[in-house]
């Protein structure tokens, strides 16, 4: 499937993540690096060379960096004495700010969200204004003190990485093969050890075969540290913090909005349905106190019907408020009930559970599959959709998955907006990956806070 890059990002703030994260991969927002180290087949990717690129580039850039810095400091404190040196070692405080935008376009190398840059807009163009209203910003002197940490500290570790993970492993390779080959007599591969017969080549590239793969790993691990460490210290922190704000605040009015909408629904369902059935069973049975023998037992029939049906839409009203399968039996036995109601043939297949969920995650799950499968029924033109759900690393994870025509978006009101907002009450998170032509996949995460022991307790059974 082709990745989409969604204006929506993540379910805490209201919003959905679309393309392959629903399978598994990296929502926006975090290391696609990661995703990958954690899934099967990685040295297979473009990932362990896109890592390699990223400290070939960190090492030549902080071996650049560290002349340029020496160079500075010794020529600005010999001209000092003339007072020319001065402006350099000046300079030298805003030497980060040209480091700290290169190292935050770097990151893009390893995929996820571009690191923002945190400076802001300036007031008046000049040098002399940029210079003074860098020099009053915080991250000015933190992009300063990384460049000292790079310099000193970050550059050989990225070469120490890149040697010991690609280049020995290739290089033990290379000279096996070639004493292999009758090319080369005699090599040394490492101190104190020397290889010149056919059976200690192939020990060799044994050795390298078995070490590259690992070394694949470790430069990935490596290199994603590097890039965390470059979006902490130099990421955009107030203003992501702002953005995320902002989200929360649509994000709770939507939800002020559909809690409004959905009192209105119940009071209009009361209303025109159980609210109209018991009116007219209190006229029947009126009508009966006053009649008589067989009239009578007809009107109390009539009574006894208006009241089964409205009882019938009283139980359908509560089903849809708070179901009793899923107070009384938990999820699972919930989730086969709607899928035996819904339309489209569904197939079931949640893991059994060790015990009971959290209410709120429990009941969040349930309507989230309502609504998902309502959606199917609706929108789809599937013939046929599966639920699969279970417990993985802490959180309650749910794959809704159509055979239908795809093309979902949240846009068009099919009620995934208010779903993703609802998750988010829950820091849950909702991903889709929905290509024209279909298939629909919907995967719904929620934590499942301090653990399933105490969700029984929690749901009252």
């Amino acid at each position: 499937m082709e990745r989409e890059r969604s204006a929506a990002g993540d379910a805490r703030g209201g919003q959905i993540e679309r393309g392959q994260s629903a399978g598994g991969d990296a929502p926006g927002g975090q290391q696609e690096l990661w995703w990958a180290l954690r899934r099967r087949g990685y040295v297979r990717t473009r990932w362990p060379w896109r890592s390699a690129a990223y400290l070939a580039a960190g090492a030549v850039c902080g071996a650049g960096a560290f002349g340029l810095l020496v160079t500075l400091i010794l020529v600005g404190t010999v001209l000092s004495v003339l007072l020319i040196g001065l402006p350099l070692l000046a300079a030298i405080c805003l030497a980060g700010v040209p480091m700290g935008a290169l190292e935050r376009h770097r990151v893009r190398l390893l995929g996820g969200t571009a690191v923002r840059d945190p400076h802001p807009a300036l007031a008046r163009p000049g040098f002399v204004a940029w210079a003074r209203t860098r020099l009053g910003e915080p991250v000015t002197w933190r992009e300063l003190g990384y460049l000292f940490v790079f310099c000193l500290l970050l550059w050989p570790v990225d070469l120490a990485a890149l040697a010991i993970g690609l280049l020995l492993p290739v290089g033990v390779l290379y000279e096996a093969g070639s004493v292999a080959a009758g090319v080369n007599g005699q090599v040394r591969l490492l101190p104190g050890w020397e290889i010149s017969s056919l059976p200690q080549a192939a020990a060799a590239g044994l050795l390298g075969v078995v070490w590259l793969p690992a070394g694949a790993y470790l430069t990935g691990v490596v290199a994603g540290c590097r890039a965390e460490l470059t979006r902490l210290v130099l990421g955009r922190r107030e203003a992501e913090f702002a953005q995320r704000l902002l989200e929360v605040s649509r994000s709770r009015a939507r939800l002020v909005d559909a809690f409004d909408a959905e009192r209105r629904r119940i009071e209009r369902d009361l209303h025109d349905g159980a609210q109209q059935r018991l009116v007219a069973l209190t006229m029947l049975l009126g009508l009966a106190a006053m009649s008589e023998g067989a009239e009578a037992a007809a009107l109390l029939a009539k009574a006894q019907a208006q009241a089964g049906l409205a009882l019938e839409e009283l139980r359908e009203l509560i089903q849809g408020i708070h179901p009793q399968v899923l107070t009384d039996r938990g999820l699972p036995s919930a989730v086969h009930d709607v899928a035996d109601r819904s339309p489209v043939p569904v197939d079931v297949a949640f893991e059994e559970l060790p015990g009971r969920l959290p209410q709120a995650v429990e009941t969040t799950a349930y309507f989230a599959i309502c609504e998902v499968l309502a959606n199917v029924a609706k929108h789809s033109g599937a013939d046929r959709a599966t639920v699969r759900g279970g417990l993985v690393d802490g959180r309650l994870v749910v794959r809704v998955e159509d055979n239908g025509a795809g093309g979902a978006d949240p846009a068009e009101g099919t009620g995934l907006l208010g779903l993703a907002d609802r998750l988010a009450v829950v820091d849950g998170r909702l991903l889709i990956s929905s290509p024209a032509g279909g298939p629909t996949l919907v995967r719904v995460e929620i934590p499942v806070g301090d653990g399933v022991a105490g969700g029984a307790r929690a749901s009252g059974s």
